[in-house]
């Protein structure tokens, strides 16, 4: 075993793969420049002088650009993984998204693949409302993509490895404040997930989720930063005998509903929290699958905790009260007890 953080295990990921396969390469804006940072959050620091610049792949900033490039080079048969600098620029290339990587093996029968890896950071880190949204939902709802977000070094490297594997376009969102980035690259307010990754090869299976915390009286599930804001509310909530569940899904599409259904049916209670908008989030159609699949074993209501219908703050008080606090959540679980 190795400690890494998650931003060292992307990066190992990727090596990895690139060693393993002629076809990975990596292409996005500043992720080889010499003297640069390996990409906004240090991911692929170090790769170039590995690799070289073919395989790592400056572009200018134009992320309907990349993201193209990215496209076509998956359906001549590479596997590109292609690195966006804040999440929310991928709406500068939606169409190229949600109308061509999404639909091309529908639209040909199964004939053309489109095995392209898209890296998004997501999340509020003090840099206000165009650098800071958690987008999962928007892309959750396109057919045709496979969405995930690991929240730990284990699971960041084991799902961009099966991510580079699978033959359909897949969308990793990662939280920047869980990178773990160190020197000029941290972030004011991050956490330190280090874990340890295995030295030998090993893939997290695209579509399991995974309990992180056993427990009877209710079922809390979080993705990303907010994995870890349920693990502290569960603790609050056991100093006062409670007994909280806590699941990452890990993989947003395909969804492991079974998991979900299965901790319900023994809990009875369900509070979902993310960092997105509460209408039309991604809690929204959980809550949606358990009331019609589990709904006469639930004995509460099911509780959203999420961000207000605002776009996120560049106050650091504000963006503080924004983002969903373990306290909010214990007082969600409160409610229904």
């Amino acid at each position: 075993m190795a400690m890494m953080t998650i931003a060292e295990a992307l990066r190992q990921a990727i090596r990895e793969e690139m060693r393993r396969d002629p076809r990975v390469f990596c292409i996005g804006e500043d992720i080889g420049i010499p003297g640069g940072f390996g990409g906004a959050f240090t991911v692929t620091l170090g790769l170039s002088e590995e690799f070289g610049h073919e395989r790592i792949l400056d572009t200018p900033i134009s992320e309907t650009g990349l993201i193209g490039v990215a496209i076509g080079a998956a359906m001549a048969g590479l596997r590109p993984i292609a690195d966006v600098q804040y999440g929310d620029f991928l709406f500068c290339a939606m169409d190229q998204i949600a109308n061509q990587a999404a639909k091309m093996t529908y639209m040909s029968g199964g004939t053309v693949k489109v095995p392209i890896v898209i890296r998004a950071p997501v999340g509020a880190t003090g840099r206000g409302a165009q650098h800071a949204q958690s987008l999962e939902a928007f892309f959750t709802h396109i057919p045709g993509l496979k969405v995930v977000a690991p929240a730990t070094a284990y699971d960041a490297k084991g799902l961009l490895k099966s991510a580079v594997r699978d033959d359909n376009p897949v969308i990793i969102f990662e939280h920047k404040l869980l990178y773990g980035s160190k020197g000029p690259r941290a972030e004011r307010g991050a956490l330190s997930p280090v874990g340890e990754v295995p030295e030998e090869e090993y893939l997290v299976p695209i579509g399991k989720g995974i309990i992180r915390r056993e427990g009877r009286d209710v079922t809390i599930i979080g993705k990303l930063l907010t994995v870890y804001r349920a693990l502290e509310a569960a603790e609050l909530l056991a100093k006062e005998g409670i007994e909280a569940e806590v699941i990452d899904p890990r993989t947003l599409v395909p969804l492991d509903k079974e998991l979900i259904l299965d901790s319900v049916r023994k809990t009875g209670r369900l509070v979902i929290v993310e960092e997105d908008n509460y209408t039309g989030g991604w809690g929204a159609d959980v809550a949606a699958m358990v009331a019609a699949e589990a709904f006469f074993w639930l004995d509460a209501p099911i509780v959203r905790v999420s961000a207000p219908d605002t776009p996120p703050p560049f106050s650091p008080p504000m963006e503080q009260f924004y983002v969903p606090s373990a306290e909010r959540v214990v007082q969600a679980v409160k409610s229904i007890l």
